[in-house]
This record gives structure tokens, sequence and C-alpha cells, in this order.
């Protein structure tokens, strides 16, 4: 009778319990991983999400705790298009990150190129020595810029805030760890080709690091864009970049939340519009980076 009443269940060999489908628990495993990401996103997405619903209350209910901007109002967009040059500052905002962006991307590129491909005398110690410079803190060469910009005629100008920014430590090791696993036979074969190590670097290596240099841009333009301490030293004028036209709205009386949630909101949009134009390219730069 004992084995009649248990001949329909499968006992697990080492603790007795009836065993498991791998498809449900991987089923359960997803789900659960899902929801996980799901509450991350809500996470992160809230202070988006607050920041655009606080600049569309009307200006009486700017510090209501509904999470709904009901009635929906554009007065705060007005009043702050009105106190300070929104356009001129989005503007030149975009001009210096784009700037930064490209010169950072073409300056890592060459050394990233030259550290992975050709081979010289301390090469290691010097690739060591230019990545170490990523760990000197702003702080420490904050001042030196500041002298050579004054000696250089070029505080309180957009050039002043691009030029010092122009190469970047990060760009370098990030592209270097993607040249390293550039395929050897594409280079071995410009070479018998003929081309130059310039014709190799531009029609054999930029095409097929597209993926990587979309991702990095993006990073290196979000920086430059989110940067702010340095512009504010660089330049006496409030009204020449975003990040320093939002300070227009704090005061020691109080801070303006209306006005300052729009002019934040602007400041918010560029960016969005191009990781959502490259975002495929963002993708593929982080599968790709674990393929050899």
């Amino acid at each position: 009778m004992e084995s009649e009443t248990t001949a329909g269940v499968e006992e697990g060999p080492e603790h007795g319990q009836p065993d498991v489908p791998v498809g449900s628990r991987s089923r359960s495993r997803a789900i659960l991983g899902n929801v996980l990401l799901g509450a991350m996103g809500v996470l992160c997405v809230l202070p988006i999400y607050w920041m655009y619903a606080t600049s569309l209350r009307a200006p009486g209910d700017v510090l209501s705790l509904s999470p709904l901007p009901w009635p929906m109002s554009v007065e705060n967009y007005t009043d702050a298009w009105h106190k300070i040059p929104i356009g001129r500052m989005l503007w030149n905002t975009f001009a210096v990150a784009l700037v930064t962006a490209l010169g950072q991307l073409l300056t890592g590129l060459f050394a990233a190129y030259a550290f992975a491909v050709w081979e010289f005398r301390a090469k290691q110690f010097l690739y060591l020595l230019f990545v170490g410079t990523w760990l000197v803190p702003f702080q420490v060469a904050m001042l030196p810029n500041y002298v050579l910009l004054f000696q250089l005629g070029v505080l309180n100008t957009i050039a002043g805030v691009i030029v010092p920014s122009l190469c970047s430590a990060l760009s370098v090791l990030m592209l270097r760890q993607h040249l390293r696993s550039f395929p050897k036979e594409l280079l071995d074969a410009a070479k018998m080709d003929g081309r130059s190590s310039w014709a190799t670097l531009w029609t054999v290596v930029v095409p097929n690091l597209r993926p990587a240099l979309a991702a990095l841009g993006i990073l290196l333009f979000v920086q430059a864009w989110n940067e702010y301490f340095w512009p504010a030293l660089v330049l006496q004028r409030t009204n020449a970049m975003v990040q320093l036209g939002i300070r227009s709205f704090m005061g020691t009386e109080g801070n303006d939340w209306g006005p300052l949630m729009a002019t934040a909101g602007l400041a918010c949009l560029p960016v969005f519009a191009i990781y959502l134009v490259l975002q495929r390219q963002v993708v593929n730069a982080f599968v790709r980076s674990g393929l050899k």
C-alpha cells in the first residue's frame, strides 16, 4: 500500500522533495528579475517625472504633492523664457558639449590606436602615465588651467571652457580596450594592400568602431553638458550657458521652483533626443565590448 501511495510522486535525489521542473524555475527567476528591473526603472524615472510635473503646474501649485499636474499650465516655461535667454543658453551649451565630445573622441582615438597597434619603447609606462592623469582630482589642475587661460586672454569666453577639456583619459582607456580586441587579420590585410596607418585608421578601424564611438560620444557629451563648476569658474556671465542660467532662479530669499524646473526640463531635452537617435549604437557597443 505504501508503495502505491508514493508511486506517482518523484522524490529529489537529496532532500526527498518532489523535483521542480527546470522551466518553471527559470520562468520564476525571469519574472522576479523583470519585477526588480521594473522597480528600479520606476525609481530612476520618478525624479525626472516629478521635475516635468512641477514645471507644468500652475505657479500657485508648484509645491503641491499631487502626482498629476492638474490643471496643467505652461506659465513657468513662458516666465523662464522671458527672464533668461534660454535659446542662446541652450545653443552655447550644445556647442560646448559637442566640440568637447568630438575633441575628446578624436584625441582618444589617435592615442588609443597608437597604444593598441604600434610598438615603441616605454609603451606600457607611457600608457599608465597617461591613464594616471584620470586619477588626478580636478581641483589640482584647476588653478594651473585658470592661470594659463588668463595668460592666453581667453577667460570669460566659450573657448576658455572648451580648450582645457579637449583631451580625456577616459576615452583613451575605453577605446584602447576595443582596439585590443580588434581582429589583427584586418590590420595585416590593410598593411599588405599598401595602406598607411592613417588610411587604415579611417577606412578599416573607424567603420568597425562606430557603435563604440557612438556610445562613448554620448557619455562624453552628457558629461560635458552637465559640467557646472568649470564653466562657472571661467565665465562670469550667468546668461552664457544653461547650467549657469538655472541658478538665476535661486536666491537667498528662496527658490523660484516653477521656472527653475522648467529650465532644467528644457536642458534635459537635447540629451534625451540624442540618446533616442543613437540608442541602438549604444546597445551594440555594450554587446560587442564583451566579444573577442
